[in-house]
């Protein structure tokens, strides 16, 4: 039997261009959001899956389909049917992190294979970062052709960063954010991980801050407009409707919403002036890998994270 690559896509999207584009090789659609909730370091596990069925279940009311958890840990139970493991993942924040768990997971399934990375992001003539699907034929083909080797020394990067993500500190990411490597955009994501924990004087995160300030800037209609304006303008996050959705509701205890208008009250432009710390107003028990979201604050002036004044012991 002829061995082919397995393409490992950040989601059926990309699965089906994959498909559409007669690309030869065995695909496995990676449909997790580790970036959110909490997380183990060994990827597949009981204890693992638990968790994230209660996540998924309590935060989204999302139920986590455990036959395709099963059937993509299938596909990697026999790895001598694959010449090479081609990863298709984004620049952004939440495929970062995917993508480092199916790194780490390749690892303590210790197969040896080749391993590519196809990461989308920066495409000349664009002013604008490009998710895969996002690509036309020909740009996603030379994305293939171009596909970077990852080295023994990415692969310990990826696994270490993993590590760190499911451990309690995540200053320890710090090192990395300077660190040279096959990843281009890892520098960008770290970054912005750290800035999703609360600023430390407002107790906003970026995102949120994000948020008011499209309200405060802008003529917008409803949350549902508002929705549009948060996909569109989140940086390295690469968050989906259903992650910005909920993150909008959590923060409507600063808006009013009338004559077809969506306004800042008096406590969204206090949070904007930085007059109060209200993460407590927003605290909504999200978890970050191994750590709480409020369970720390991001410090400006230190340029690192520091224990919530509540959680110091």
């Amino acid at each position: 039997m002829n061995k082919q690559p397995l393409h490992i896509t950040n989601g059926g999207v990309v699965t089906k261009y994959l498909n559409e584009l007669e690309i030869v090789g065995e695909k496995l659609t990676w449909q997790e959001m580790l970036c959110e909730g909490p997380t183990k370091e060994k990827v597949y596990s009981k204890e693992l899956i638990e968790l994230r069925e209660a996540f998924l279940n309590k935060f989204y009311n999302v139920e986590l389909d455990l036959e395709k958890v099963e059937f993509a840990i299938e596909q990697l139970s026999n790895p001598e049917r694959y010449s090479e493991i081609v990863l298709w993942f984004e620049y952004d924040l939440f495929c970062h992190i995917n993508m480092i768990a199916v790194i780490s997971l390749l690892q303590q399934k210790k197969i040896s294979l080749p391993l590519y990375l196809v990461c989308s992001g920066r495409v000349s003539g664009s002013k604008t970062l490009k998710g895969l699907g996002e690509l036309n034929s020909e740009q996603l083909l030379n994305h293939y052709k171009d596909k970077v080797i990852l080295t023994k020394t990415d692969i310990n990067l990826a696994t270490t960063v993993w590590g760190i993500y499911c451990g309690k500190d995540h200053n320890l990411l710090k090192p990395f954010i300077v660190q040279s490597s096959s990843f281009k955009y890892l520098s960008n994501c770290l970054k912005a991980h750290l800035k999703r924990f609360p600023d430390s004087i407002d107790g906003l995160n970026i995102l949120e801050r994000n948020i008011l300030e499209i309200v405060r800037d802008n003529t917008i209609k409803s949350k549902h407009h508002l929705l549009g304006y948060a996909l569109n303008y989140q940086g390295y996050y690469g968050f989906g409707d259903m992650q910005l959705e909920r993150l909008i509701e959590k923060l409507n205890i600063f808006f009013t919403e009338e004559n077809d208008l969506l306004n800042l009250n008096r406590m969204g432009h206090e949070a904007l002036l930085g007059q109060l710390n209200f993460s407590a107003k927003i605290d909504s028990k999200m978890a970050f890998g191994g750590v709480n979201k409020y369970d720390f604050q991001f410090s400006k002036k230190l340029n690192k994270l520091v224990k919530t004044v509540t959680n110091v012991h």
